[in-house]
């Protein structure tokens, strides 16, 4: 079974675990829960939480979905069966917003998963899911994900068959999430669908090439092995091919990178996820492959100057303050070396004001020692002096 794992020598995952596993990253999976006891993902699987009906911490998987998706990112490689994921050091935080038939009904589920995900310590979360409308409620835990320097990860969609939907996904269209596409591998049969909310359709061509069944679109970042590949599921294993398992692949990346520079930003990761992916199709950025094919090796490995800003934001697109509470995720004037942000202006308000308060109390309290002692030549500092009498004018 690990032979048949083709993406770890396609994407030469052995030659990135020399340089980083993704040891002491949590990588948030909202999905159909994770089964914490296959295994594959014994010991990977943090408590998280159930927000379809609460019956679960996460750790149950009713449909195998969210189990495959976690275990191609963590997969434990301490043994030569099974599956090994992308990043097998890192921890994964189940997070169920799919129910039962792998759907969700009301985004604002999926809004309420990401935004706890986030407040518990998820620095990369993958989204292996969608549908064509957009969400607001969502929108903005997106940028609350982003605000709380969360790498998200969403997949592209399926085609599905009988189906008008052609454009990306969402959440995979809104800007600043990595949108990933699926490649092919080979001409495959019989493989298990999969793949977010729809089921994945269509059989792939040659090496590299987009598979037919992968929804692209301007909207596309990235793109990752989708098709013929060996997935963990509750009691076993199982052939899948679609959208949701190239997603992830890119959040074990983003998770190696993660792990390789602990104070890089998610701004910072994303660039470099995008900066050394292995172009495909037309040189330069497509709308098919997006910036090509993620790079575990180069992604560890290639010197890159730090940027201030996501860079799949154009600067006019940059959130700004509205009524629906989003905040301004532009960079400001003050940030470290790694571009992270060290001084704020509700940081300079909060400072003046403390400055403000601690000198006024050093005020207080010195005219009140210094009237109690009498020790200064302030107005008002003891008793006034005893008036001299006027000298007599001479005669």
């Amino acid at each position: 079974m690990r032979d048949e794992q083709y993406q770890l020598r396609a994407l030469d995952v052995p030659t990135a675990w020399r340089t980083s596993t993704g040891a002491g990253v949590t990588v948030a999976v909202l999905d159909s829960g994770v089964d914490a006891g296959h295994p594959d993902l014994a010991g990977q699987v943090l408590p998280g939480a159930d927000f379809v009906d609460g019956t679960t911490d996460g750790r149950r998987d009713f449909v195998g979905h969210g189990t495959t998706v976690a275990a191609l990112i963590a997969g434990r490689n301490d043994k030569d069966s099974g599956v090994a994921g992308i990043a097998p050091g890192a921890k994964i935080l189940p997070v169920r917003v799919l129910d039962k038939d792998n759907k969700y009904d009301d985004a604002t589920v999926v809004a309420k998963g990401l935004r706890w995900a986030v407040d518990h310590g998820a620095t990369v979360a993958n989204l292996s899911l969608g549908g064509g409308i957009r969400s607001d409620a969502l929108a903005d835990a997106l940028a609350y994900a982003a605000d709380h320097d969360v790498v998200v990860v969403a997949c592209t969609g399926n085609v599905t068959p009988g189906s008008n939907l052609t454009e990306v996904w969402y959440p995979a269209r809104e800007p600043g999430v990595l949108a990933v596409a699926g490649l092919t591998d080979a001409p495959q049969a019989g493989a298990a669908p999969g793949g977010g909310v729809a089921a994945g359709g269509g059989v792939g061509g040659s090496a590299d090439q987009l598979w037919t069944g992968s929804l692209t679109g301007p909207p596309t970042v990235l793109t990752a092995p989708a098709v013929n590949l060996i997935g963990a599921r509750p009691g076993g294993y199982w052939r899948v091919q679609g959208t949701s398992f190239a997603a992830p692949m890119v959040a074990g990346v983003a998770a190696l990178v993660r792990a390789r520079w602990h104070d890089l930003d998610a701004d910072n990761v994303v660039n470099r996820l995008i900066r050394t992916a292995r172009d495909l199709g037309p040189p330069g950025r497509d709308d098919r492959y997006g910036y090509g094919e993620v790079d575990p090796v180069a992604a560890l490995t290639t010197q890159l100057p730090v940027v201030r800003r996501n860079p799949l934001l154009p600067p006019q697109a940059q959130p700004s303050p509205s009524a629906s509470g989003r905040a301004d995720r532009s960079r400001p004037a003050f940030v470290s070396r790694a571009g992270r942000p060290w001084l704020t202006p509700r940081l300079v308000l909060v400072g003046f004001a403390v400055s403000l308060v601690v000198l006024v109390l050093t005020l207080v309290v010195a005219a009140t020692v210094n009237r109690r002692s009498c020790r200064c030549s302030w107005p008002g500092c003891g008793p006034d002096p005893p008036a001299r009498p006027t000298p007599p004018p001479p005669p």
